[in-house]
């Protein structure tokens, strides 16, 4: 048995809650972390992006206030992959959620048909 999920969320966030019902529905227990009062620090950021196989980019909320008020869209492109870790280190605002972990595999977001390959499939 693999360890307990974390969720990191963000509870105003209609695709969080989406992923909560998600999870509850089917009896898949698992821890939530508040993304803006606890976020995943650089080191584990670095190692949830690691996990997930996806460029660090991926895990930035592109529809977040935040975002648009930095004009990430523009500034990401040139920044390194280091400066953009910092950059979502810095403010849970930034990221995108929920990522969901159970330590070995990562999803950041919620689409149903992921969370059924990997989350209902998994602890079955």
């Amino acid at each position: 048995m693999s360890a307990p999920l974390v969720m990191y969320w963000y509870p105003r966030c209609g695709t969080c809650r989406k992923a909560k019902k998600y999870l509850e529905d089917r009896g898949i227990p698992f821890e939530e972390r508040h993304i803006v009062d606890h976020p995943p620090s650089r080191e584990e950021l670095k190692d949830l992006i690691q996990k997930s196989g996806l460029p660090v980019r991926k895990f930035f909320n592109t529809s977040g206030k935040k975002y648009r008020e930095l004009n990430l869209k523009e500034k990401l492109k040139t920044m390194s992959d280091e400066e953009m870790l910092d950059l979502l280190a810095s403010d849970g605002m930034l990221i995108k959620r929920p990522i969901v972990t159970d330590g070995e595999r990562v999803t950041v977001g919620f689409r149903e048909d992921q969370f059924e390959e990997v989350w209902a499939r998994g602890n079955s």
